[in-house]
């Protein structure tokens, strides 16, 4: 395999008005690990997914939807617990609030077994997220080991949810895989503030270079991204104007889950970054984290442009 993602994809119930409020919902699919998995099959990586579904009727659709995009389905395994899913609407502000249905899921029964029947250790790419780490201690476990085993590239995000896990238990996730990681994917301050203590992005991806990290990808919103590889000093890169913006959910996935099929081809963490942004910055024009993908053509222009 090109990439291999571990983690929870989650069914999507999504409502254009506050959750106290909305009567009607666009049903679809998407969650970190499910989203980075579409867009990097998207430019034409061999990915797999590694997950557990449930045996319901959600997990059978989550499998097609997931073969519908390019992405190998034969690690979702079916099995014991519910299919995870989320809410989201909108808030009275104008924000995206967000009501997670994932306790006890069937992918929070995942384990480093899953790991272990999967491609982790002979893919080029293997993409791990702190989402995955925090759902429960088995797919932290599974989070970590992954990280051992694998031979390719590593990439990490942190992707902090305090909804899920503690910024202590997320800062010990990152800093036992950040070793292993040929790219770290933090944003800041949102990631930064509560793991490392710290929202100056320089210091951040000096922070996350001495916990071993081989290159780190700070993620600023509209200011575009830090990144900083090796002894070299960071570097800024500026984020492409989106020409619609309709929904954000999911971008910083497309970003990673674009970023790791460049690098999975041989692409420097600078070039793959600069397309997983550029990808990025396309996705905001569809619905939900799945809603619009970026082509191949598409992406060439906006990095010519």
């Amino acid at each position: 395999m090109d990439v291999v993602v571990l983690g929870e994809p989650l069914v999507e119930f999504s409502a254009d008005h506050a959750l106290t409020e909305a009567r009607t919902f666009h049903l679809s699919f998407s969650g970190d690990a499910l989203n980075a998995s579409v867009a990097a099959a998207a430019q034409g990586a061999r990915v797999a997914l590694v997950t557990r579904v449930g045996t319901d009727e959600f997990g059978e659709r989550l499998i097609h939807f997931a073969d519908g995009h390019g992405v190998d389905s034969r690690w979702m395994t079916r099995g014991e617990g519910s299919t995870g899913a989320y809410v989201i609407g909108a808030d009275p502000s104008g924000e995206r609030a967000f009501v997670y249905l994932r306790h006890g899921s069937a992918a929070s029964r995942m384990g480093p077994q899953d790991v272990d029947r999967s491609p982790v250790a002979t893919a080029r790419v293997v993409l791990l997220s702190g989402i995955a780490a925090a759902i429960s201690d088995s797919c932290a476990q599974a989070v970590r080991h992954a990280a051992a085993a694998a031979s390719g590239r590593i990439v990490y995000d942190p992707n902090f949810r305090s909804r899920l896990t503690t910024a202590e238990d997320a800062a010990s996730v990152l800093r036992d895989v950040a070793p292993h990681s040929a790219l770290v994917k933090i944003s800041c301050p949102g990631d930064s503030g509560p793991l490392l203590g710290l929202t100056d992005p320089y210091e951040v991806a000096r922070a996350c270079l001495r916990l071993g990290a081989s290159a780190v990808a700070v993620t600023l919103g509209e200011n575009g991204v830090l990144l900083a590889e090796g002894g070299g000093e960071p570097v800024p890169i500026p984020a492409f104007r989106a020409e619609l913006i309709v929904d954000q959910t999911g971008a910083g996935d497309v970003l990673a889950g674009t970023a790791c099929a460049f690098l999975s081809r041989g692409s420097s963490p600078a070039d793959a970054i600069r397309a997983g942004m550029a990808a990025s910055a396309i996705s905001l024009s569809g619905r939900g984290g799945t809603g619009r993908q970026a082509t191949p053509q598409e992406i060439e222009n906006l990095l010519r442009s």
